[in-house]
């Protein structure tokens, strides 16, 4: 099983923008908010395998049919680099929605 050991070490700017639609595509599509919902429940459900994929390796390592503890670690890591990586994306969010609700018109 090959593991992707720079998904633990940080995230590039590469996975960002592959994340995240352009202003292009944004403005192509004509449904802004669409696509941007679309990406943030991707996002979710990602996360929400990662956690799963660390749930099974902690079944297997507590049953003792893990082959190693570094899986369970790498798991772990990768789930945790998701979930700060869709929190701080859900910040973002917020910010820039909060700053749209301030406005004065």
């Amino acid at each position: 099983m090959a593991i992707d050991l720079a998904a633990i070490s940080g995230i590039s700017d590469d996975i960002i923008a592959r994340s995240i639609p352009s202003t292009k595509e944004i403005e192509n599509t004509g449904k802004s908010f669409e696509s941007i919902f679309k990406t943030a429940m991707n996002m979710i459900e990602e996360t929400n395998d990662m956690y799963n994929k660390v749930e099974e390796e902690e079944i297997k390592f507590a049953l003792g049919d893990a082959e190693n503890t570094h899986d369970l670690q790498i798991a772990q890591e990768k789930a945790l680099v998701t979930l700060q990586y869709t929190v701080a994306v859900r910040d973002k969010l917020l910010e820039g929605y909060n700053s749209i609700i301030n406005m004065q018109i």
